[in-house]
C-alpha cells in the first residue's frame, strides 16, 4: 500500500510541476512498483490519466482557456486513433507494448528538453493562424494511435502539436490537451477493459480510485512548488528521469523478447532435427 500512496504522489506531483509527463509514468508504477500484469496496468493508466485531466481541466474551462475547435478536430480523430491503437495492444506481445512504451518516454525526454518554436507565444489574445483542418485530424489521429497502444494520456505528445498544427498559445494548447486526453483515455480505458473480460481479468478499482485521489492532490502540491522552481532544471532533471526510465524499460522487456525469439529459433531448430531424424529411420 505504500508503493502505491508513493506512486500516486509521484504522478501527480509531476503532472503538477510540469502539466504533462506525470502520465508516462503511470504504466510503469503500475507494472513494476504495484505488480498488475500489463494489459491491466494500460487499461488501469487510461482510467488513472483521464479522471485526472478532468479535474485538471476544469479551471482551465473556467478561465475560458480551452479552444473547443482544436477539442472537436484534434480531439475525435484522436479517439478513433486511440480506439485503433488498443485494439493493436489487445492483440500484440506485453513486452512489444512495453519497449514501445520505453521509445514513447525518450521521444517524450526530447520534445520536453528542445527549444520552443516561434508559434509558442504565451499571450492567449495574439492572433492565431489555424492550420488547415486535415493535418490537425492526421496529427490528431496518430498521436491517438500511439497513446492508444501504450496506454499514456499523451499531453507530452498533444501539446507540442497543438502548438506546432493548430498554431494554439501555449495555455490554450495545455488546457485543450487535457480535455482531449480524458476524451482519449475513455476510449482507450472502453477498449482494454472489454479485452480484460474476454480474458476473465479486470481493472482493481481501488487502486484506480486511490491514484486518482492522491494524483490530484499531488496536482495541487506540484502546482505550487512550480512557482518556486526553475522551469528549465525541471524539466532536464524530469527529462533524464524518462530516458533512464525508458531505456530501463527497453533493456528489460527487449531482454525478453531476444529470449523468446531464442526459445522460438531453438524449437524450429528440435523439430527439423527431429523430422530429419525421424525421416532417416523411415528411410532404413
Amino acid at each position: 500500500m505504500t508503493i502505491i500512496l508513493g506512486g500516486a504522489l509521484i504522478i501527480g506531483v509531476t503532472l503538477g510541476l510540469l502539466g504533462s509527463g506525470g502520465s508516462a509514468i503511470t504504466v510503469p508504477v503500475l507494472v513494476y512498483l504495484v505488480g498488475h500484469a500489463t494489459k491491466q496496468s494500460i487499461a488501469e493508466s487510461m482510467a488513472i490519466v483521464g479522471l485526472i485531466s478532468i479535474a485538471a481541466a476544469v479551471p482551465y474551462a473556467r478561465s475560458k482557456q480551452i479552444d473547443w475547435r482544436s477539442v472537436w478536430y484534434f480531439g475525435v480523430p484522436g479517439m478513433l486513433g486511440t480506439f485503433i491503437g488498443a485494439w493493436i495492444g489487445g492483440l500484440s506481445f506485453a513486452a512489444i507494448q512495453l519497449v514501445v512504451f520505453g521509445g514513447v518516454l525518450i521521444a517524450a525526454a526530447y520534445v520536453m528538453l528542445r527549444k520552443p518554436g516561434v508559434t509558442e507565444s504565451e499571450d492567449d489574445s495574439a492572433d492565431i493562424h489555424r492550420s488547415p483542418i486535415w493535418k490537425i485530424a492526421i496529427e490528431g489521429t496518430v498521436v491517438g494511435i500511439v497513446t492508444g497502444f501504450v496506454g499514456v494520456g499523451g499531453g507530452f505528445l498533444i501539446v507540442p502539436a497543438l502548438v506546432v498544427f493548430g498554431r494554439l498559445p501555449m495555455r490554450l494548447a495545455i488546457g485543450s490537451s487535457l480535455v482531449i486526453i480524458a476524451l482519449k483515455s475513455a476510449i482507450g480505458f472502453a477498449k482494454y477493459q472489454h479485452y480484460l473480460m474476454e480474458h476473465e481479468m479486470s481493472v482493481d478499482l481501488q487502486t484506480v480510485a486511490i491514484f486518482v485521489l492522491l494524483g490530484v492532490v499531488g496536482s495541487l502540491i506540484g502546482k505550487a512548488i512550480n512557482a518556486r522552481l526553475n522551469q528549465q532544471v525541471l524539466k532536464l532533471v524530469f527529462a533524464v528521469f524518462l530516458v533512464l526510465l525508458g531505456g530501463f524499460v527497453i533493456v528489460h522487456e527487449g531482454g525478453k523478447l531476444v529470449h523468446r525469439s531464442t526459445e522460438q529459433v531453438e524449437n524450429v531448430s528440435s523439430n527439423i532435427h527431429m523430422t530429419s531424424d525421424n525421416s532417416l529411420v523411415t528411410h532404413k
